[in-house]
């Protein structure tokens, strides 16, 4: 057998995966999770220590549960923008800040003002959540610490240096998130000197590797960790939600994968480089020599409605579900509220951190339920809004798959497919990121060609959602309203983030 072992390091906590290659067919799955710490408003940070501890607890009882198979290859697929800095050994000098974590939004306006022509695979400018911001911040508020730092990495490039022992930075991330130039393979000192971290390049894994490239085998330290009694290849992975791509097998133009989790991310590839005004990218070889990656999405969606049924109504998993049921009695645009999802910011088409959430509409007649269903409204025309860029660019979009949070919440998935109008295909694998890191692992290990055969034999079919054309109109109608009071509230929205920075720095 040709097994293969898939790491999903997401918001919340690892997923281990093991894949039988010649039966296309998932073993087994086990998850293990991390805390997440919020120390000032629109902070967010993780412990690496905590990463490793739950990757070894999940892998260790896969493998037992299966019988301590031998794995033909490994690959990691993680959180973007999940920044550590650490010694050259790989001792973190501070906990991670988390890719949601927003501190970083004046170094990202500063770079919005660069005129440095690398910032054009980007899309003019780096958010707020990405490795260069943070950095930024970094040598600004805490320069000892920036100063000590030897390796700036992301939680990819720390979990396959505990796996390996080599620093190894993926080209997806570098060309995504770092201003890696993919086109002439190097990084810019004069833009890093230009943003004030002109050491920055040094500091940054110095060798840059495509996804599915082999890394180097698995150190004897981290197989035992991992509870394995051999040595694998480690393969070059990515960011969570793009590995998802070999996984759903949307590869080719015109084919759009959505994964709803804490955020919302649509993906998707161009043949040639064309502007993509309100996304991130085009990036150029990001996933595949000759493609040109493009990246939008949500950064709050999962995470707004988790919030509003854990955090503000303290219901438990069994409550979810009853004000699930109780919220979708409610018609589209039946509870006369409009929710709009910005509670951590836009990624797009906005790009814009300043931006907050907000309820409108609201009266004393409201109850739980018809809060809910605002925010799946609100969540769901998010996505629609991301579709309707996509129209006005000319982009084409013939397919669409989606997995993730979808699949656990049948409230959420109708209401985003019925926002999109679009038929929506829902593979039976639900964890698309774990079947596409075990495609990349076939590839470090020389099982399959490139990417494209591997996607070809790790994906699976699963059923075709239809939209209910009647519910599209009425969001339709409610899309209007959320892009006027989007409008409406925007400056309002960026005077009450700045002023809750200057408050919190003071």
């Amino acid at each position: 057998m040709a097994l293969l072992l898939g790491l999903d390091f997401g918001t919340g906590g690892v997923r281990v995966g093991l894949f039988d290659l010649e039966a296309r067919r998932m073993l087994g799955e086990r998850e293990a999770d991390y805390p997440t710490r919020h120390p000032r408003p629109g902070w967010a940070e993780q412990s690496p220590a905590d990463w490793w501890e739950a990757l070894g607890k999940a892998s260790r009882a896969l493998l037992r549960d299966l019988g301590q198979p031998e794995v033909a290859g490994i690959c990691a697929a993680t959180t973007a923008s999940t920044v550590v800095a650490c010694r050259r050994d790989g001792t973190p000098l501070r906990p991670a800040l988390l890719w949601m974590d927003c501190r970083a939004a004046a170094e990202s306006d500063r770079t919005a003002r660069s005129r440095h022509p690398v910032l054009a695979y980007s899309g003019g400018s780096d958010a707020a959540e990405w490795l260069v911001p943070k950095a930024m911040w970094l040598a600004a508020h805490e320069p000892a610490l920036y100063a000590e730092t030897q390796v700036f990495c992301e939680c990819l490039d720390w979990v396959n240096f505990r796996l390996t022992g080599r620093w190894a930075g993926s080209r997806m991330n570098a060309t995504c998130k770092w201003n890696w130039d993919s086109v002439t393979g190097r990084f810019h000192d004069a833009l890093f000197a230009e943003l004030g971290v002109p050491d920055l390049a040094a500091k940054l894994p110095d060798a840059i590797l495509p996804v599915g490239a082999p890394v180097a085998a698995l150190s004897g330290e981290a197989a035992a960790h991992l509870g394995l009694a051999n040595r694998p290849i480690v393969a070059q992975g990515g960011i969570d939600a793009h590995i998802g791509m070999v996984g759903a097998n949307t590869l080719e133009p015109g084919e759009v994968l959505m994964i709803g989790g804490t955020s919302v991310v649509h993906l998707f590839q161009l043949d040639a480089e064309r502007p993509v005004t309100g996304f991130w990218g085009p990036y150029p070889h990001a996933l595949e020599d000759g493609r040109w990656l493009v990246e939008a999405g949500q950064v709050s969606a999962g995470s707004v409605l988790s919030w509003f049924s854990r955090e503000i109504f303290a219901l438990d998993g069994a409550g979810h579900d009853e004000l699930c049921a109780a919220a979708a009695k409610i018609p589209v645009g039946g509870s006369g509220l409009l929710a709009l999802d910005y509670f951590m910011g836009n990624r797009t088409p906005y790009r814009d951190p300043h931006l907050r959430g907000a309820v409108l509409g609201l009266s004393l007649g409201h109850d739980r339920a018809a809060l809910y269903h605002a925010a799946v409204e609100g969540v769901a025309l998010a996505s629609a809004n991301v579709l309707k860029r996509m129209d006005e660019l000319g982009i084409a979009c013939r397919r669409i798959v989606t997995s993730g949070g979808y699949s656990r919440n049948p409230l959420w998935l109708k209401a985003t497919v019925d926002a999109l109008g679009r038929a929506v295909e829902l593979p039976s694998r639900t964890n698309l990121t774990i079947v596409g890191a075990c495609g990349c692992a076939a590839t470090g290990a020389g099982l399959v060609p490139d990417l494209q055969a591997a996607a070809r034999a790790v994906a699976a079919p699963g059923e075709t959602v239809e939209p209910d054309l009647a519910a599209h109109a009425r969001y339709r109608e409610l899309l209007g309203d959320y892009l006027e009071a989007t409008e409406l509230l925007a400056p309002l929205s960026r005077r009450l983030a700045a002023r809750q920075t200057r408050d919190t720095n003071s």
